[in-house]
């Protein structure tokens, strides 16, 4: 039945009766007299219940089982949102992180002159231990800024 079906949409999307009813734009109690199978909404509303389910109005308004309709209650797209915000959340922490370690290595630099010589001495490659760390930090946020800003 219709009402069985808006209740668990509803409720798989985790959505209160209001929520539903800002949504669809109609009042609480229109939810839930439609839920209760006291009215059924008209043909503007059904179109705006499945838009916000991701469904279509067949798949609303029929005969289905509602374990298929559960199938269909992802929006299209989800997944590449998640990873975009993914990658998004991995590049900020990497030009975080790496400023951060500028910033240290900088202190050390102030602080610590003693250290710094000690690192540039252990270092085997022509370019000295400092400017390792430095190229390696500003790789860090370079490979940040690539992934936060990186469209698709």
């Amino acid at each position: 039945m219709l009402s069985e079906k808006i209740v668990t949409l509803r409720r798989k999307h985790g959505m209160s009766q209001e929520q539903l009813a800002e949504k669809v734009g109609v009042s609480r109690q229109s939810i839930s007299k439609w839920e209760g199978g006291l009215s059924t909404p008209e043909l503007d509303k059904l179109k705006a219940l499945s838009e916000c389910f991701h469904i279509t109005l067949d798949e609303l308004t029929g005969e289905q089982e509602l374990k298929s309709v559960s199938d269909n209650t992802e929006p299209k797209g989800h997944n590449a949102a998640n990873e975009t915000t993914v990658k998004n959340k991995i590049g900020i922490a990497l030009c975080i992180s790496g400023a951060i370690c500028l910033i240290l290595s900088g202190i050390l630099m102030i602080v610590q002159p003693s250290a710094v010589d000690k690192m540039n001495e252990s270092s085997t490659i022509t370019l000295n231990g400092t400017g390792i760390l430095i190229i390696f930090f500003v790789l860090f946020m370079v490979v940040g800024i690539i992934l936060t800003f990186k469209k698709k």
